[in-house]
């Protein structure tokens, strides 16, 4: 069996990585292996912001780990929140804060294109290697559906009218960027 570390504190994102992973695969949490401190995140994109956490665990525990970034990226807004998704209306990291935000700078916009993308930086015997997931879709009007987390109830899809909210974790992780990134990840684990 394949052990890693993942880099999160982030409950909501382990039990989705968790559940891609399957059985071959034992995803460790940073609270599993006694870490619960903060990773800095001070890079300027995703991809820098997931290798900044996983090197700073691979230093820390010498062990194989794992760690992502993702961002809503929306198409009138030029990108944004994109890497600062978590911190759209502050450094809380304020979920509801950051949809009304979101919500509010889109009033009256007609183009609604967004794409949630997911790159998740591995290093496996102190080589690094990326995945990515990308999802495309549009964002609501209003918030709708109570499962999920961050901008999930705000985020459709394409090719559906309900939004990531609504859905049940499986469906969710069947067709969501971090669902497909860890299925690349894994697909990677798998043959190596």
């Amino acid at each position: 069996m394949i052990e890693l570390i993942f880099a999160t504190n982030n409950l909501h994102k382990l039990t989705e990585i968790r559940k891609a992973a399957g059985k071959n695969i034992l995803v460790r949490s940073l609270k599993e292996v006694g870490f619960d401190g903060d990773i800095p995140e001070t890079a300027d994109t995703l991809e820098g912001n997931a290798s900044l956490k996983s090197w700073f665990i691979y230093h820390r525990f010498g062990k194989n780990c794992f760690a992502d970034d993702t961002g809503l990226e929306v198409e009138c807004l030029s990108g944004l929140p994109g890497v600062h998704s978590a911190r759209f209306a502050g450094l809380e990291h304020d979920h509801q804060k950051n949809m009304d935000k979101l919500l509010a700078e889109m009033k009256g916009a007609s183009n609604r294109k967004a794409r949630f993308r997911t790159i998740i930086s591995l290093i496996m015997d102190g080589k690094e290697h990326f995945f990515e997931g990308i999802v495309n879709g549009r964002i609501a009007h209003y918030k709708q559906g109570s499962m999920g987390f961050g901008y999930d109830p705000v985020f459709i899809p394409n090719g559906y009218r309900k939004s990531f909210a609504e859905m049940e974790l499986a469906e969710k992780n069947a067709l969501s960027h971090r669902g497909i990134a860890a299925r690349n990840l894994c697909e990677f684990l798998l043959r190596v």
